[in-house]
């Protein structure tokens, strides 16, 4: 699946200046990595919102068009409100095709309920690993 981002660049930081643009529906956020050095971008809320309820944008390479032009980025972190649907900032880096990555990609286990061990000696079944840390190219993940 992928995911596309549309941004645009910031030049005002601060939290007054992140004040204001949550006020207006946007999110800061800042890109990170590669040759290009920091960049201060904001994205809109309520798609961010959205796609980080996906658990594929957590776990994928996204396309973030920035002003027309387009950057392959992961999601490294995003900061929420304690208690609010609000999204307060978020953190991607750049990615290189030909550079590994080091990323955690969460796990899902199926057929338990079909397993004749929980069906007929009533076992319960304990999932130890929930995410793996992998190390791989961009492309493979």
């Amino acid at each position: 699946m992928k995911f596309q981002v549309e941004a645009r660049k910031r030049i005002l930081q601060g939290s007054g200046a992140s004040r204001r643009l949550r006020r207006q529906k946007r999110v800061p956020a800042i890109v990170y990595g590669g040759a290009a050095g920091p960049q201060l971008i904001d994205i809109d809320h309520n798609e961010i919102l959205l796609n980080l309820g996906k658990e594929a944008f957590h776990a994928s390479v996204l396309t973030l068009n920035i002003d027309g032009v387009a950057e392959s980025v992961v999601l490294r972190d995003s900061q929420r409100h304690p208690w609010k649907p609000l999204i307060l900032h978020c953190d991607f880096q750049r990615v290189d095709a030909k550079t590994r990555m080091h990323t955690k990609v969460p796990l899902h286990y199926t057929g338990q309920e079909e397993s004749d061990a929980v069906k007929v000696d009533h076992c319960l079944v304990n999932h130890v690993l929930t995410e793996l840390d992998i190390a791989c190219l961009p492309a493979n993940l």
